[in-house]
């Protein structure tokens, strides 16, 4: 009896010896869990903060550098499956004789084609090269027509053209002109992707002179409600992995990711976004 006794009372000791307390009696490893959690809290408070103001930093510079001036004699290219005013002003500003502007449009439902045929009676006047092919075919006769290459099973149980393979092809169409072009001794030094999205000229000069104009392909980042960006489909970054998320800092790879906090350009696999220097 007195053994067993014995035998619990050591028992109980041990567990005390495991637990130990403060100089009311009490376990200490609450509070020392609620030092831990407020410390890394405090931690976290103070990187987001200095995060935050570095980006800030970075930003108010980068504003404030005015941007590099067109690279002198340097020919471009310009595919566009969209229009938009900004057109003009960039030919202007590169030189018409710098610039061939090569536009596919691709049976719209508005009013496009007559706008595009102002756009192409201005670069006449300009004396700007270009090819402009106004197309009766729409996306509705695409997709109206007997199952072919491009066509994909869905989620939803329906055989349905796939939009990146059509878009794919639209944009080729909008390079066939340097075949011809080429064939003849003309040859450009980039070639400019212009999608539907606002840019201004400050933009592409600033795009075409990413790292000194180094580089085998650049693109923006466009966006559709910022911070949120869109066209998330074809971004993979350094790690060739998919973006984490839409709003900054976007990136799952630590690469990326830092590149873009310090506002310089983000190394990445593969994109597609607004303005586009493949």
């Amino acid at each position: 009896m007195y053994q067993t006794s014995e035998n619990t009372f050591v028992l109980s000791s041990i567990k005390l010896r495991d637990s130990p307390l403060d100089s009311g009696g009490r376990s200490s490893k609450p509070r020392l869990y609620r030092c831990v959690l407020v410390g890394l809290s405090t931690c976290f408070i103070v990187w987001t903060v200095l995060e935050a103001l570095f980006i800030q930093h970075r930003v108010s510079t980068v504003d404030r550098i005015p941007p590099t001036p067109p690279r002198q004699f340097e020919r471009i290219f310009i595919a566009s499956t969209h229009w938009n005013n900004a057109v003009i002003q960039l030919a202007k500003t590169w030189g018409p004789e710098n610039i061939f502007v090569s536009i596919f449009e691709s049976g719209s439902w508005d009013d496009s084609k007559g706008a595009l045929r102002d756009l192409d009676l201005e670069l006449d006047r300009l004396g700007v090269r270009r090819n402009l092919t106004l197309s009766e075919i729409a996306h509705q006769d695409e997709i109206s027509r007997p199952p072919s290459e491009g066509w994909i099973d869905t989620p939803r149980g329906r055989k349905e053209l796939r939009r990146i393979h059509y878009l794919a092809r639209l944009r080729n169409q909008t390079l066939r002109p340097l075949e011809d072009l080429a064939r003849n001794g003309i040859v450009f030094d980039k070639v400019l992707f212009l999608n539907d999205v606002v840019f201004t000229v400050d933009d592409v000069i600033s795009l075409l002179n990413t790292n000194d104009g180094v580089y085998a392909a650049a693109c923006s980042l466009n966006f559709s409600k910022p911070p949120r960006y869109c066209d998330t489909f074809a971004v993979r970054d350094s790690n060739g992995d998919e973006t984490l998320m839409q709003e900054c800092p976007y990136f799952r790879s630590a690469t990326s990711r830092d590149a873009l906090l310090a506002m310089s350009p983000a190394p990445v696999k593969s994109r597609w976004n607004g303005i586009d220097q493949p």
